[in-house]
C-alpha cells in the first residue's frame, strides 16, 4: 500500500488529496480545500502565493495526522511565475494572468519577432498573457526587476522550491510559456535573445515524473513528516488531467473542462505548420514526452462569473437552478464567441453577453435563463468548431470525446457537447488533474509500470458516464447561425 499526497491548484481554489493505492485501485480523500483569491493592489492583480504555500504546509500536517504519505506532487495552471533573487527571496507576488498589463504587449513583440516566427519556434497558441509577453513587459517597463532576478520559476516549481530549496523547472509547464521549443525540448534561447529576456533566469528543466528532491530537513522537523520526494508530476494541470483520460486506444480526444476548456489530443510529435498556426492550436508538453495538441477555450469561467455577478446583485442562485432556467428557455436564439475579449476579465459577464448579442444583431437575451442558454449552447458549438478543426489538422477521425474534470458534473454541458459534436461523450474522472497527479507519482515510485497501465488503473478506479447524441440534426441546422454570430 502506498499513500500519496497530491496538490491541485486552480484559478479559484486549491485542494489537497490523500490517496491510497492498494489492490490495483486508487482511492482518494480530500483532506484540505481552500480558496485561491486574486488580490488587486494599486491596480495590479496578484496571486497570493505565500498564503497558498501556508495552505500546503497546513495540508502536510493534516496528512501526517492521517498516517503520513510516501510522496508529494503539485499541479497548477500555466504561464505565471515568481522571480527569485540571488538569496532565494521572492521579488514580489506573482502577477495574475488576468491582469491587463500585457494587453498591448503582443503587438510590441511582433515588431521585433514576427508572429509566424514565434509560432514556428514554439508551436504555442497566441494568448496575450503568455509568459513571453509577461517577461517582455518586465524587459520594457520594469528592467530593474529582471536585473535583480536570478531565477524565474513557474508556480508549481516555485512551490517545490519552497518545500525543498532546489530551483528546477518541469517541462509540461515550461511548454506553456511561448519560450520553450518542443523540437529541442529546451528553452528557445534564440527567441529570448531577440526579445532581451535574460537566459540566465531560466531554470534547468526536468521531465514530468522526475523528482525535484526531498523535503527540507527543517520543514520535516517542524511539520513532523518524513523526508519524502516531491515529484514533478505533469505540473501543468492539463498535463496531469490528460494522464487520467481512461482511454483504451492511442488516438483519442479530450476536453479538460474547468475554468478553461482545453480541447485536444495526444501526439508523439508537434504539429507546427501554416494550418495549425492559422487555427491557433498549441503544442504543449505531456507526460512521457508526448505533445498535447490542443486549443485553449474559455470554459466554466463563463458560468462561474455570471453566477458571481448575479450574487453581487443579490440573487443567490445555485448552479443547478441556472441549469434548469437554461433548459426552460428557448433554444438557438443567440450565440456568443466564448473567447471574445468581452469575456476575459472579471466583471459583469451577463451584461457583456447582452452587449455581444446586441452588437452582432442577434436576439438579445433578457432573462437569466436566456443568458445561460446562450452560454451553454455557445460553448457546445465552440467545441464542435474546434473538433472539426482538430480532425482536419491531424487527418484523423475521432469517434468519442473524453470530458475530464469538474465539467463532467454539468450534465447539461455534456449532453449538449455530444449533440453538437455528433459523437459519444465519455465523462470522467471528475477529479482528473488530481488522479493524473497521483498516477505519475505512483509510476515514479515503481507501483505502476507506465502511462497505459496507469490509465487501466484509473478505468478500474473511477466511474465514467456515457452520453450519446440527442437530436444532433437540430444542432446541425443552427451551426451556420453560430458561425455567422462569431464572424466565421
Amino acid at each position: 500500500m502506498k499513500r500519496i499526497l497530491a496538490f491541485d491548484f486552480g484559478a479559484s481554489s486549491g485542494r489537497a488529496m490523500l490517496a491510497v493505492f492498494q489492490d490495483g485501485k486508487i482511492t482518494t480523500e480530500e483532506i484540505h480545500r481552500f480558496s485561491n483569491d486574486p488580490v488587486p493592489v494599486n491596480g495590479v492583480l496578484y496571486w497570493d502565493v505565500l498564503r497558498l504555500y501556508h495552505e500546503i504546509r497546513t495540508a502536510i500536517t493534516l496528512a501526517v495526522n492521517r498516517g503520513g504519505f510516501d510522496a508529494i506532487g503539485i499541479d497548477t495552471w500555466g504561464v505565471d511565475f515568481g522571480l527569485l533573487d540571488a538569496k532565494g527571496n521572492l521579488l514580489g507576488n506573482p502577477v495574475h494572468y488576468r491582469d491587463p498589463r500585457t494587453n498591448p504587449i503582443p503587438d510590441e513583440v511582433f515588431k521585433l519577432v514576427p508572429k509566424e516566427e514565434i509560432y514556428r519556434h514554439t508551436g504555442i497558441q497566441f494568448m496575450h498573457f503568455n509568459t513571453i509577453y509577461q517577461l517582455y513587459y518586465l524587459v520594457t517597463r520594469e528592467p530593474e526587476m529582471l536585473a535583480r532576478c536570478e531565477t524565474m520559476l513557474q508556480i508549481p516549481d516555485l512551490f517545490a522550491y519552497f518545500l525543498i530549496g532546489v530551483r528546477k523547472g518541469e517541462r509540461t509547464n515550461a511548454s506553456t510559456t511561448n519560450l520553450y521549443n518542443p523540437m529541442t525540448k529546451d528553452w528557445d534561447r534564440e527567441l529570448c535573445g531577440k526579445l532581451g529576456i535574460p537566459e540566465r533566469i531560466l531554470p534547468e528543466l526536468i521531465d514530468a515524473g522526475e523528482s525535484y528532491g526531498t523535503l527540507r530537513p527543517e520543514l520535516c522537523e517542524e511539520l513532523g513528516c518524513q523526508p519524502v520526494p516531491v515529484i514533478a508530476v505533469g505540473t501543468h494541470d492539463t498535463a496531469s488531467a490528460v494522464v487520467s483520460a481512461p482511454a483504451t486506444e492511442k488516438d483519442f480526444v479530450y476536453i479538460s473542462c474547468g475554468t478553461w476548456s482545453l480541447f485536444g489530443t495526444e501526439n508523439d510529435r508537434p504539429v507546427i505548420n501554416e494550418e495549425s498556426a492559422e487555427a491557433n492550436f498549441t503544442n504543449e508538453g505531456g507526460y512521457g514526452g508526448t505533445i498535447r495538441f490542443l486549443k485553449n477555450i474559455m470554459g466554466l469561467w463563463l458560468i462561474q462569473e455570471s453566477r458571481r455577478q448575479w450574487k453581487r446583485e443579490g440573487e443567490d442562485v445555485s448552479f443547478n437552478q441556472l441549469e434548469q432556467e437554461a433548459l426552460a428557455s428557448e433554444p438557438f436564439c443567440s450565440f456568443i464567441d466564448v473567447d471574445h475579449p468581452y469575456f476575459e476579465s472579471p466583471g459583469n459577464l451577463p451584461g457583456n453577453v447582452v452587449r455581444y448579442c446586441r452588437e452582432t444583431g442577434q436576439k438579445v437575451p433578457q432573462t437569466r435563463g436566456e443568458i445561460m442558454r446562450c452560454i451553454y449552447q455557445s460553448l457546445a458549438m465552440k467545441y464542435r468548431y474546434t473538433f472539426e478543426n482538430l480532425q482536419r489538422l491531424t487527418g484523423r477521425k475521432y469517434h468519442a470525446i473524453h470530458i475530464l474534470g469538474g465539467g463532467i458534473k454539468d450534465g447539461l454541458l455534456c449532453r449538449m457537447t455530444a449533440a453538437a459534436c455528433g459523437v459519444e461523450v465519455l465523462a470522467g474522472p471528475a477529479e482528473a488533474t488530481v488522479t493524473g497527479n497521483i498516477a505519475v507519482q505512483l509510476i515514479n515510485l515503481g507501483e505502476i509500470q507506465d502511462l497505459w497501465q496507469a490509465r487501466k488503473v484509473i478505468r478500474d478506479s473511477v466511474p465514467v458516464t456515457s452520453y450519446h447524441p440527442e437530436k444532433p440534426e437540430e444542432w446541425d441546422a443552427h451551426y451556420q447561425q453560430y458561425l455567422k454570430a462569431i464572424g466565421k
